[in-house]
């Protein structure tokens, strides 16, 4: 297997942080989508190794393997499991060594070896898949079924899921030749907003008119949050292009319960317009005042 080196795909170094590498990863997601590079095969791949380096960076576990392991952490279990089996093996026969050939013909019994007679195992293709999925779908955990390669899959997304997203279903692929293991499947998600709501992550951001009066005398207003609308206090003399935050009424953090990001509420002013004479009497009055006329 050709070793790819994830941190050099994703730009950072092994120091990097989670946030840092989510923001990496939301960076060359961005560039390499689908959408934005249609039939570019080349795109395609690096679209996925992007989101292969992701999967396994932002995973704790997955790094610490991949970081101890290179390009066989996904066997990470069974060397150990090996290594521990060896430490036993040499434990009950004292006196006898355990040598390197020894221990390479150990994995070869696990593995296949080309030309001992034994037939070697060949992991099943991967296999890819997409889903279309609207804004509002993802807000909650769903179940669906999907039905790949003939096989019916029924799955759990989990709420949260971003646009070019894509997750693994182990041993989901295509079946192994001579007993090996099955490919896996991977699946993008094609996330299409269509709410008045911007999504930035797991924040949402809304614009909201305000009146001229309400802007100067302050007042009480109706907005609409993903899950319903709330009344918001304005204060007196609020300025156009204002943004309040409505903490934990943005969408939810993907595989973290009860967890929300934040609305962001930017004030757009709107003036009041075919004023009657009344009126432009009033604001030129106003307006004196204010000028001190």
């Amino acid at each position: 297997m050709e070793y790819i080196d994830y941190y050099q795909l994703l730009g950072i170094t092994k120091a990097a942080t989670a946030t840092e590498v989510k923001t990496a990863y939301r960076k060359f997601a961005r560039k390499y989508h689908p959408d934005l590079n249609p039939d570019n095969k080349e795109a395609e791949q690096k679209f996925k190794a992007i989101n292969e380096a992701n999967e396994v960076l932002s995973d704790p576990e997955k790094r610490k393997k991949y970081d101890k392991y290179g390009k066989d952490w996904k066997n990470a279990q069974q060397f150990e499991g090996a290594g521990q089996q060896q430490q036993n093996y040499q434990g009950q026969n004292t006196g006898q060594s355990f040598g390197s050939d020894d221990f390479s013909e150990f994995f070869e019994s696990m593995y296949g070896r080309g030309n001992s007679g034994r037939e070697t195992r060949f992991r099943g293709q991967d296999l890819n898949a997409k889903v279309s999925l609207n804004l509002r779908d993802v807000y909650e955990s769903q179940k669906q079924t999907l039905t790949v390669n003939g096989k019916h899959i029924r799955l759990t997304f989990p709420a949260g899921i971003e646009d070019g997203q894509l997750i693994k279903i182990k041993d989901h692929g295509s079946p192994g030749a001579n007993g090996g293991p099955n490919g896996d499947l991977y699946i993008t998600f094609l996330v299409k907003n269509n709410t008045q709501f911007k999504r930035e992550g797991n924040n949402l951001h809304l614009d909201v008119d305000l009146d001229l009066y309400t802007a100067m005398l302050g007042g009480e207003i109706l907005v609409a949050t993903f899950t319903g609308k709330v009344k918001l206090k304005v204060a007196p003399g609020t300025q156009g292009d204002t943004m309040v935050k409505l903490k934990g009424k943005g969408f939810p953090v993907y595989k973290k319960q009860n967890q929300y990001g934040d609305l962001y509420i930017t004030y757009r002013l709107k003036l009041p317009i075919d004023l009657s004479e009344r009126e432009k009497e009033l604001f030129t009055e106003l307006s004196n005042i204010r000028n001190g006329n």
